[in-house]
């Protein structure tokens, strides 16, 4: 798999803290057991350009989760959380192309990443995609 990200070994981190906001998303945790049984987007290729967070890595493991094939990259990197990113590359097993800071150009490889995914859908809240 492959992925541009901070540190994987911040991974363990990541996912407690991932865990943790899942336990405050429990439409979305409805939603990813329902996911689990139909898997409604099975084949559906996904690049997401959004803020990498817990929140947003609960949605990716949603999608996931109903069969999409998911690629991630950071909308903006000042709010990219570096552990939950190794953690989504580690633990659900999503590319993930972010890390916190990163200059103009790592950000723009790392668009160019998702595109390359070739995306049947795109995720973006800031039209970097598009």
């Amino acid at each position: 798999m492959d992925y541009d990200i901070r540190d994987l070994r911040l991974a363990e981190k990541g996912l407690l803290r991932i865990e943790w906001a899942e336990q405050n998303m429990p439409v979305l945790r409805l939603i990813k057991k329902r996911f689990r049984k139909e898997r409604p987007l099975k084949g559906l290729r996904v690049s997401a350009c959004l803020h990498v967070t817990t929140e947003t890595a609960n949605l990716m493991d949603t999608l996931k989760a109903g069969g999409a094939e998911i690629v991630l990259c950071a909308s903006n990197p000042l709010s990219t959380q570096d552990d939950v990113a190794a953690s989504l590359v580690k633990y659900s097993h999503i590319p993930v192309f972010a890390i916190k800071g990163e200059d103009n150009e790592t950000y723009y490889r790392h668009i160019k990443a998702a595109l390359d995914h070739r995306p049947g859908l795109t995720m973006d809240d800031g039209a970097d995609l598009v």
